[in-house]
């Protein structure tokens, strides 16, 4: 049987003061995937490569068996056609769609698009499955910080993608609020059976959330624990 994922990722970073590599090579069927690493540890970087948002320089990425990418080949699908949400860490909300808007943008195909999808089933499930009915048409602005994650994992979801990864989905929430995240979070990945790749700098998100851990370290794995 395949792993579900298995990748092994290069790249090189050159700025004014220093050159950055990352080097990495995972294999597993872990549902919960943590990255874990200190800031400049190459988390993000990695997480976007798996993406489709930045190009590794050599290796190749294989999900479920799938290939995404192939430096040898010179294969390489898109963002969209890897049919994985990406949550950014400041979640990315459209500051002048509503949340119903915000949901719906993933079913549409264009800008002019979104409104046919506001009343889309999928749209009205995620809202009721976030707890979001009561803030249907409030703008980004109006949000809390509980409310701003969960419209932006509502957006991710609503198209079923076939995995989710989380850039830091707790960093800039208060500690009351992390824990009821954390934990509402598991739960839904655990009811809706699908993969995902967290990347923390926090042992608290690792310890509520990982099957399986990669710590990071400038670029490389430091251990792996399971």
């Amino acid at each position: 049987m395949s792993a579900r994922w298995n990748f092994q990722l290069s790249k090189s970073y050159q700025t004014a003061e220093r050159q950055f590599e990352i080097n990495l090579q995972c294999k597993t069927n872990a549902e919960s995937l943590v990255l874990f690493g200190p800031s400049g540890a190459g988390k993000t970087q990695v997480l976007k490569m798996l993406a489709g948002l930045v190009k590794p320089d050599s290796g190749y990425i294989q999900f479920n068996g799938k290939e995404l990418f192939n430096s040898a080949t010179g294969y390489s699908l898109s963002p969209q056609e890897r049919s994985l949400a990406y949550v950014f860490q400041e979640y990315a909300l459209f500051p002048h769609l509503t949340v119903l808007q915000n949901i719906a943008f993933s079913l549409s195909k264009t800008w002019f698009a979104k409104r046919q999808h506001e009343h889309h089933p999928l749209v009205q499930e995620w809202l009721e499955k976030m707890d979001l009915q009561q803030v249907g048409h409030q703008y980004p602005h109006q949000l809390s910080g509980g409310q701003s994650q969960r419209v932006a994992l509502a957006r991710a979801l609503v198209s079923q993608p076939q995995a989710l990864l989380l850039d830091e989905p707790f960093a800039s929430l208060d500690e009351g609020l992390k824990k009821n995240l954390r934990q509402e979070l598991r739960t839904l990945q655990k009811q809706l059976a699908i993969p995902m790749i967290l990347i923390t700098h926090s042992q608290a998100d690792v310890d509520a959330l990982a099957d399986e851990v990669i710590h990071l370290s400038h670029g490389s794995v430091a251990s792996t624990l399971e």
